[in-house]
């Protein structure tokens, strides 16, 4: 079982400056949930609310549940960055 942690906006939906206008990526969302139906630890990490100060964590909640987004843990507060080089990264593009 792998540990996967994965990024929303920009990831599995549009990134948007009103997080409620996010419309999800589906075909990306299936290809994750086929990780945890595989039986990997799924962890969405976002920087929602980082730079504003903002607690997005029940609209984000919200949208995963509705997007039918799979996973067992939601973590608030990933830094926010222009570039993360890091030899484990994956481009959800490809």
């Amino acid at each position: 079982m792998k540990q996967i942690w994965i990024d929303i906006d920009n990831t599995i939906c549009t990134q948007e400056v009103d997080y409620s206008k996010a419309v999800p990526f589906p075909e990306r969302i299936e290809k994750y949930n086929a990780l945890y139906d595989l039986g990997h630890n799924i962890t969405y990490w976002t920087a929602r609310g980082m730079t504003s100060g903002i607690d997005w964590r029940e609209l984000t909640e919200k949208q995963l549940k509705e997007w039918g987004v799979k996973y067992h843990f939601l973590k608030m507060g990933k830094p926010a960055y222009d570039l993360l080089i890091c030899d484990k990264t994956e481009n959800p593009n490809c």
